[in-house]
């Protein structure tokens, strides 16, 4: 009896212990890279790339080498992934503002869900495209794209840089090189966006400041030493986002001399590769980034270098590659504290690129396309003791798959949606793909992708899309025109298939598919003058003049009409405009000049100094005025 009392505490002991200590979470490390394509060792992207440190990663981790984006431009890929909803779901495809959107902000975001659910959410970088910062418990360092030559007005291109790319393009997609002194010219280096800019000292790569991504590694370091060094906690879920390899490619001096320019190698190119292909028939006349600027880009660049093609793409590919290894870096330095600590055991790393790019493939330099090389993206999972070390899948995955599969592996509930007309996560879990790369898993055959072109309103069902199988990859474009790749025996996609009858039937299955995972038409919704009004209001709130919380018809006609008639204003005569919702906005809606610049500089949808090279100032304010 004595020994089975004993015993009987015992038992009721551990259970207390067990119920007052719980089995702690594992803590998530969440890597963001912008732009990155398949320029990763073991992906074999490009032949020279050197990534040692994300190769470190996945030799302890599963690498995913089909994994694809569900939108290949910024904005909209992020508002994807973070919500795990597909983007003909909320239909956000372009710029707008991802958290007034009905459906996403009905939607809890992944730090947002990780927080309500015991873990202390920190971010830093561009994680979100914009409008972000709330979603986290705490926050480092915002976007900044920089450094930036600046000429005393103005961001400008890297001096480096020959017309007319430098001038086509601007301080962002117009702008590589290498971060050198610029004493003696008419530059200096700034760095920052535009709600705050600062000078960047640079003297030589031993004398100078650190870059944004360079702030943004060393706040995650001293983050996960103080997590590493404590004795109890939360279980953290940390954002890092990356800004490089986005352009402009500008990264200290020595990430170019591994890279030496008579070196470089140029991918794999068919000449008249584009021939077959129509992206180019769904330009958009009202922004440029969603038509055809990829050839724009190209041919502007072989342009600046004198017709030379080879040198152009050398010059900057090897821009790229630098700035590709200047991420690696970082992401060495933040292993370094992980792999160094107790952390290494209870945390799991996710690192990934919101989409590719392409580096002069199909005459293209640039993303927003759906072809392999703005689709697929870089991922790579590592999870103690649960993901197969050294594993690699070549099942085809897609963005949308990160949510669920980051709650799957810490346990979380998947109840996501905070009212109506909130989604559910819409992807499937990568969980069973750790242990079992080569296994199975309840996703999809194939990846879809989107393609954004710039709309009043965006119809699901008048997109461009593409579905990329195992073997396959088939694109739709808005007008019906289709793409067919075989891409086990033609994996540079080289040949359009679907203009060949053999492949009819195989056309038809695919079209077939497609339809069925996309909604049938949306119509733009009929307003009421009410709900007219309310929209114009959540748009323009400084449009209530007197502040009283409410748009009356008198207050919006005034502001509507704010320069109606008028002749065009000087600097200096007129009122600051409306801040920006979008770039194009900006372009479509102010009538002059000094109206655009201001209001581009009080613009809450610049994070930085102008978003993916849209706008390049000169150009497009001579076009407005």
């Amino acid at each position: 009896m004595t020994r089975l009392l004993i015993l009987l505490t015992f038992l009721l002991t551990a259970m207390g212990a067990a119920q007052a200590n719980p089995p702690t979470r594992p803590n998530v490390l969440f890597i963001v890279c912008d732009d990155l394509n398949d320029y990763v060792e073991t992906l074999g992207g490009h032949p020279q790339t050197r990534t040692p440190h994300i190769a470190r990663l996945i030799e302890s981790g599963v690498s995913f080498t089909q994994a694809h984006c569900n939108i290949p431009i910024c904005n909209p890929s992020r508002a994807s992934f973070l919500t795990g909803i597909y983007p003909h779901t909320s239909q956000v495809f372009g710029f707008e503002r991802w958290n007034v959107n009905p459906v996403l902000k009905n939607s809890r975001s992944l730090m947002k869900h990780f927080s309500k659910n015991g873990y202390h959410s920190l971010g830093t970088g561009k994680i979100f495209h914009n409008h972000g910062l709330q979603e986290w418990d705490e926050f480092g360092n915002p976007s900044d794209y920089g450094p930036f030559p600046h000429d005393g007005k103005m961001n400008v291109a890297h001096p480096d840089v020959p017309a007319p790319f430098c001038d086509d393009f601007g301080a962002v997609d117009g702008s590589f090189g290498p971060l050198k002194s610029l004493e003696g010219s008419d530059y200096q280096w700034m760095s920052g966006n535009w709600k705050k800019r600062a000078k960047l000292h640079y003297t030589s790569d031993d004398d100078r400041g650190l870059t944004a991504d360079e702030k943004n590694a060393r706040w995650a370091v001293e983050k996960l030493k103080a997590f590493a060094g404590a004795s109890e906690g939360k279980p953290f879920f940390m954002g890092v986002g990356f800004i490089r390899p986005h352009t402009p490619l500008i990264v200290p001096q020595k990430y170019f001399d591994r890279f030496p320019l008579e070196s470089i190698q140029l991918p794999a190119i068919k000449r008249g590769d584009a021939e077959d292909t129509f992206k180019h028939t769904v330009i958009s006349q009202n922004d440029d980034r969603s038509g055809d600027r990829g050839t724009k880009m190209y041919r502007s660049l072989i342009a600046s270098y004198g017709g030379d093609r080879e040198l152009a793409l050398k010059k900057f590919i090897q821009a790229y590659l630098a700035s590709v290894a200047s991420v690696d870096d970082l992401v060495g330095e933040i292993l370094e504290v992980i792999d160094g600590s107790p952390l290494k055991d209870n945390t799991i790393i996710l690192l990934t690129s919101d989409h590719g790019w392409g580096n002069g493939e199909k005459d293209y330099l640039y993303k927003n396309s759906l072809w392999q090389e703005s689709t697929r993206v870089p991922l790579i999972i590592r999870a103690p003791g649960m993901a197969q070390a050294g594993g690699t899948s070549d099942l085809p995955v897609s963005l949308v798959d990160l949510y669920p599969t980051l709650l799957d592996l810490c346990g979380l509930p998947a109840d996501t949606v905070i009212n109506d007309p909130g989604c559910a996560l819409e992807g499937h879990s990568l969980k069973p793909l750790l242990s079992d790369p080569a296994g199975v898993w309840d996703g999809p055959e194939a990846a879809l992708t989107a393609m954004y072109k710039w709309a009043n309103y965006y119809d699901p069902a008048k997109q461009n899309y593409s579905l990329r199988s195992k073997d396959w990859r088939y694109i739709r474009y808005e007008n019906g025109k289709e793409e067919l790749y075989n891409c086990a025996k033609d994996p540079d996609e080289w040949t359009n298939l679907a203009l060949d009858a053999d492949y009819a039937d195989r056309l038809e299955t695919f079209r077939k598919q497609l339809l069925a995972r996309i909604p049938k038409s949306k119509p733009a919704p009929k307003l009421t003058n009410e709900q007219w009004k309310q929209q114009y209001f959540e748009k323009h709130p400084e449009a209530d003049a007197n502040k009283d919380g409410t748009l009356s018809w008198p207050e919006l006609q005034a502001h509507k009409n704010q320069f109606a008639g008028k002749p065009k204003p000087t600097p200096g005569s007129t009122p600051l405009p409306p801040p920006c919702v979008s770039p194009t906005s900006c372009l479509r809606d102010l009538p002059a000049k000094s109206t655009f610049l201001a209001g581009l500089k009080q613009s809450e949808g610049f994070t930085s100094v102008a978003l993916h090279g849209a706008l390049n100032l000169s150009q497009r304010i001579s076009r407005i005025s």
